[in-house]
């Protein structure tokens, strides 16, 4: 509930931001008088409120039960949090509210399917799933590479020509890039089998390898419940962190 309440206000607060600056409509502002752009006091508090909480995701991950993905969201964690200090220190500032809105979209659709799970209405989880499957394949192998991808990699370097800042800062949102090809394949593998079987079927990230008491007390042959784990960003299985569901006694 409290993910879902902080991704819907974050998300909420970067589209009222966005929709009065310029470069929301186009990119090439983002780079017009750059490196001496003025900070706005609206993008500060925008850019402490999520660095703050993807530093709290990093570490609560730690004692949090361990999964399989572990590796991976720690080390999408370490991007995130190296990208937004890196563009406030540079002052890459505008274009990195595009990302940080860009990807706060399809978390809202997520956590809200969370809770849906949690509240027994499989019905209505799965249909949320399956939007938040939209949105994110659109949002990060969509929007992102035409969007975000295409102002740092190419109208970037037309503004201001080449500078180191330039090859760290895209390296890391490539890298980001590359994490979104693996989930989006998690989520196109969850949501066939929610679409074929009729409800969100578990994938490899959702395997627990710690101990769980759950595991002891349930046969898995027997639990034929949707489950939607979280752990990370925000979450740990399925897609970035994102979801899963389904009969647990089945294996991929």
């Amino acid at each position: 509930m409290w993910r879902f309440t902080f991704y819907l206000y974050i998300f909420t607060y970067g589209v009222r931001f966005l929709k009065k600056t310029p470069w929301l409509w186009n990119t090439r502002q983002c780079w017009n008088g750059y490196p001496y752009q003025p900070l706005m006091p609206d993008l500060h508090y925008y850019y402490i409120v999520e660095l703050s909480f993807y530093w709290s995701l990093m570490f609560s991950q730690f004692i949090d039960i361990k999964r399989k993905d572990f590796g991976i969201m720690f080390t999408h964690h370490i991007v995130t949090v190296t990208l937004i200090t890196f563009s406030y220190v540079t002052n890459l500032t505008r274009v990195g509210t595009l990302t940080l809105c860009l990807h706060d979209a399809a978390d809202v659709v997520l956590e809200a399917a969370k809770m849906a799970n949690y509240c027994k209405c499989q019905k209505l989880s799965d249909l949320l799933f399956l939007t938040f499957a939209i949105v994110f394949i659109v949002s990060r192998l969509g929007i992102y590479p035409l969007w975000i991808l295409n102002t740092t990699l190419f109208e970037l370097y037309e503004a201001l020509g080449n500078f180191p800042a330039l090859w760290v800062f895209n390296v890391l949102l490539v890298i980001l890039q590359i994490l979104h090809c693996f989930w989006s394949y998690l989520i196109i593998k969850a949501a066939y089998k929610a679409v074929s079987k009729g409800k969100v079927a578990k994938d490899d990230r959702s395997d627990i390898e710690s101990s769980s008491d759950e595991e002891e007390t349930v046969p898995r042959s027997k639990t034929l419940h949707s489950t939607i784990t979280t752990n990370g960003t925000s979450g740990a299985n399925g897609t970035n962190g994102y979801l899963t569901g389904g009969t647990c006694s089945e294996e991929h």
